[in-house]
């Protein structure tokens, strides 16, 4: 599986803000792309197959501190 998506973590330290899950998160894949796990956003509609999360200024700043940014 040469072609497998690869995800590394940035950020989420377990802080409970999804109840029992750890979110929001940033991760960054192995084609140098961004995943953000966080609540839905539901402030207007995106076209079909795509999709919005709303997740913290700081952990934004967290991915970006990881990434040295």
């Amino acid at each position: 599986m040469a072609n497998a998506l690869r995800l590394r973590r940035l950020t989420g330290v377990g802080d409970g803000e999804c109840g029992e899950g750890d979110c929001p998160n940033v991760y960054l894949t192995n084609r140098r792309s961004f995943v953000v796990q966080g609540n839905q956003f539901h402030g207007f509609r995106v076209p079909e197959g795509e999709g919005l999360v709303e997740i913290p200024e700081e952990v934004l700043r967290e991915a970006f501190r990881a990434l040295g940014w």
